[in-house]
C-alpha cells in the first residue's frame, strides 16, 4: 500500500517517537503563522470540510503500526490545521479501537469555540494548542489570521476545552524575539494562560527557517526569564535536541517514508541520518543478498548465525508429523580468525590471508 497521509516515525521535541497523521491538504490552515516551517499558508480558511477518505487513512496507520514498533504518540500534525477536517473524531475512534497507542492533537486552537470541534478531538489523550499572543495587534502580527477570526473567542474556546476535555492540555506559546516578547504582552499572556489552566506551557522558538524572512528566534535569556517569571506554572522551554532519541523502527518503504516526511516537515542533514541508520542496520543484519549467494552480509562478513540455524519448524500436522529442520552448528573460525562463511564468499580457503 502506497502512504499518502501518514508519515514518519519521527523524533520530535514535544513527544518523543511520533507517528504523524496529516488529514488536510497541504498548507490549508486558518493561520498564516510568520513562524511556520512549513511556509505560506495557500488556503487560508476557517471552512470545515470532508477533506480525506477516513478509512483510507485507518488503513494507513494499520499497516504501519505493527506490533513491536515504538511509537509513543499517534499525532495529527502536518502542513495545516487538523481540527479543519470534520471527520477528525471518526479517525480518533476508529485509531483507538485500532491500538492503545496514545493520540495527541497539534492544534492552533483558533476552531475550538466551536463545540463541534471540541468534542471531535475529545477522545484524544494529548491535546496541543498553541497561544502567541493575546493583544489583538500583535495576534495578527505574528498569525496572520482569517479576517473573521476573533482572539476573544479563541481564547474562550481553549478555556470551555480545558474545562470539558478529560486529557491533558499542553498549551505552546511560541516567542519571536521583538514582536510578542515585550513585558506588557507576556503580563497579558500570564494572565491568559492562568484562565486557561493547561496541565502544562511548553515555550518554544525558532529553529527552522520561517515562512517569512527575518524572524529571529528568542534566546535561551528571554525563555528562561518568562519560565522564572512564571514560576506557579508548569512551564518547559523546549528546546533543540542534539542527541534525539534513536528511532527503534523505520518503514521497509525507505523512500516513500522520508519523501512523507520531508513534505510536512524540514528535516535536517542530521535527521536524515538518524532515519537512515536503522535502515542501514536491518540490511546488514537481515537482508539476503543475490552476491552472497543468499546469505545476508553480517553472516558473510561478520560470522553471525544464519537464521535457519535457530529457527524452530512450527507443526504442520499431527504431532510427530510433517518436516522437520536440522540444527545446524555455528562455523568455527579458520587459522586466520575469520568465520568459515567470509572465506568461504571470499574465495579463501582455510589459512589463506588477504593480500593487500
Amino acid at each position: 500500500m502506497k502512504v499518502k497521509h501518514v508519515f514518519g516515525p519521527v523524533a520530535s521535541r514535544r513527544l518523543g517517537i511520533s507517528l504523524g497523521v496529516d488529514i488536510i491538504p497541504y498548507k490549508t490552515c486558518s493561520l498564516d503563522c510568520i513562524y511556520c516551517e512549513c511556509g505560506k499558508t495557500t488556503n487560508l480558511t476557517i471552512q470545515r470540510n470532508h477533506f480525506i477518505n477516513p478509512q483510507i487513512v485507518l488503513e494507513e496507520i494499520k499497516e504501519i503500526i505493527t506490533p513491536g514498533k515504538h511509537i509513543q504518540y499517534i499525532t495529527f500534525s502536518g502542513s495545516g490545521e487538523p481540527t479543519l477536517n470534520k471527520d477528525i473524531g471518526k479517525i480518533i475512534h476508529g485509531i483507538k479501537a485500532m491500538t492503545s497507542i496514545p493520540i495527541a492533537v497539534l492544534t492552533n486552537g483558533t476552531l475550538l469555540y466551536l463545540k463541534e470541534a471540541r468534542e471531535e478531538i475529545s477522545g484524544a489523550d494529548v491535546v496541543l494548542p498553541s497561544l502567541d499572543a493575546v493583544s489583538p495587534g500583535i495576534f495578527s502580527c505574528i498569525n496572520r489570521p482569517h479576517p473573521q477570526l476573533d482572539i476573544n473567542a479563541i481564547i474562550q474556546g481553549l478555556v470551555d476545552f480545558k474545562k470539558e476535555f478529560k486529557g491533558e492540555i499542553w498549551l505552546e506559546v511560541f516567542i519571536a524575539r521583538g514582536i510578542n516578547d515585550s513585558d506588557r504582552e507576556l503580563a497579558k499572556l500570564y494572565r491568559t494562560v492562568k484562565k486557561i489552566q493547561p496541565h502544562r506551557v511548553q515555550l518554544n522558538s525558532l529553529v527552522r527557517p520561517p515562512a517569512v524572512e527575518g524572524i529571529q528566534p528568542a534566546n535561551m535569556e528571554t525563555l528562561e526569564r518568562i519560565r522564572e517569571q512564571w514560576e506557579d506554572l508548569t512551564v518547559e522551554i523546549i528546546k533543540r535536541i542534539r542527541q534525539r532519541e534513536e528511532i527503534a523502527d523505520f518503514s521497509f518503504n525507505l523512500e516513500n517514508n522520508i519523501l512523507n516526511t520531508i513534505k510536512r516537515r524540514p528535516l535536517t542533514i542530521e535527521d536524515l541520518e538518524r532515519r537512515l541508520e536503522p535502515a542501514l542496520a536491518y540490511y546488514l543484519h537481515h537482508r539476503p543478498h543475490q552476491g552472497l549467494h543468499g546469505a545476508t552480509p553480517a553472516e558473510a562478513f561478520l560470522g553471525a548465525e544464519p537464521a535457519c540455524a535457530s529457527a524452530v519448524s512450527p507443526p504442520r500436522a499431527r504431532p510427530g508429523e510433517g518436516p522437520r529442520l536440522r540444527r545446524k552448528r555455528r562455523p568455527a573460525p579458520d587459522s586466520a580468525g575469520r568465520s568459515r562463511p567470509l572465506a568461504r564468499y571470499l574465495g579463501l580457503g582455510p589459512g589463506r590471508a588477504v593480500k593487500r
